[in-house]
């Protein structure tokens, strides 16, 4: 079983190089409006860093959302997590949300390769991931391609 903690939002670094947008769309003011109402559902997820410090794993629209509410603090899952695991977990933890751009889901998979590639995973998992990236990378450059036709 996981341990809730109470963190200070101020501790939680963002992820580095997190590769999806925090858009303030309509879904992002909903969940801003329920986090108002409701309070935080579903906890963060985090890793311990340097200095009392803390990066988010999952999460960055709900800390976003709650820091636009002027709420100071949140509840967070606090997991002892390896760079690669980080990178598979927070890849993992984003990549079935319906709005993601072409080149996130893209870049996010370059990303969990080259983690899972480090921590020499089994072929089959490597295979799988890299399929799913050469398939993002096409789906871009045929959204590049109607872009150029629309404009003739």
């Amino acid at each position: 079983m996981k341990k809730i903690v109470k963190l200070e939002l101020y501790n939680i670094d963002p992820f580095e190089n997190h590769p999806f947008m925090v858009k303030k769309d309509d879904s992002f003011q909903e969940l801003k409006e329920s986090i108002k109402e409701n309070g935080l559902l579903e906890p963060l997820v985090v890793r311990s860093k340097k200095y009392g410090r803390y990066e988010l794993i999952s999460g960055h629209r709900r800390k976003l959302a709650l820091e636009l509410n002027g709420i100071k603090e949140a509840d967070c899952y606090v997991e002892d997590l390896t760079d690669d695991e980080a990178i598979i977990k927070m890849v993992d933890s984003n990549i079935h949300r319906t709005l993601i751009l072409p080149s996130e889901k893209a870049f996010a998979y370059k990303m969990k390769l080259e983690a899972i590639k480090h921590q020499g995973k089994k072929k089959q998992l490597l295979h799988k991931v890299c399929r799913s990236y050469q398939l993002v990378e096409l789906v871009k450059q045929i959204m590049i391609l109607e872009k150029k036709l629309e404009g003739t």
